[in-house]
C-alpha cells in the first residue's frame, strides 16, 4: 500500500508542464481512513472528514467550472493489486488545467483540503484529456 495523499513535486511539475488551455478530467480513486488524522487531534471518521472537505470545497470547485461527470461505487478489484480497494471513485471535469490550478491555490480551498488530508488513507488522481473517438479499445 502506497498511502498516496498529495502529489510529489515531480508529479506536480509534470502536471504543470502539460497544456493548460484544454478541458481535463481527473479520475479520483479514494480509500478513506477509519478514523481521520487531523494535525490538531480532533476526532472524526474518515468518511465524515471527507464529507467536510466536499462541503467546504464545493463552491470553489464549482466556481472554477468544475463538475462531477461520473461517480461509481467500487465493488471489487478484478485486475490489479487486491490491496488497492477503493471507497470512492469519481471523475471530475474542469474546463481547463488552469481552472484546476486556480482551485488548488485558492486560500479557502487550502483550508478545506485539510479535511481531505485527514480523511484519505490512499488515493489516485489521474489527469486525462479528451481522446479521439472510435469504436475500439485502442482508438
Amino acid at each position: 500500500m502506497s498511502n498516496s495523499v498529495d502529489p510529489t513535486r515531480q508529479q506536480f511539475d509534470t502536471f504543470k508542464n502539460l497544456p493548460r488551455d484544454t478541458p481535463i478530467m481527473m479520475l479520483n480513486l479514494i480509500r478513506l481512513r477509519d478514523e481521520a488524522q487531523y494535525p490538531d487531534g480532533r476526532s472524526a471518521s474518515g468518511a465524515a472528514a471527507y464529507k467536510s472537505y466536499g462541503e467546504e470545497g464545493e463552491s470553489i470547485f464549482k466556481g472554477v467550472g468544475g463538475e462531477i461527470i461520473w461517480r461509481g461505487k467500487p465493488e471489487c478489484v478484478v485486475i490489479g493489486p487486491l490491496e488497492e480497494a477503493w471507497d470512492l471513485a469519481f471523475i471530475a471535469r474542469y474546463p481547463n488545467a488552469g481552472a484546476f490550478m486556480a482551485m488548488i491555490t485558492d486560500a479557502d480551498y487550502k483550508q478545506a483540503v485539510v479535511h481531505r488530508q485527514a480523511a484519505v488513507l490512499d488515493s489516485r488522481l489521474i489527469r486525462m484529456g479528451d481522446a479521439i473517438e472510435g469504436d475500439g479499445f485502442a482508438e
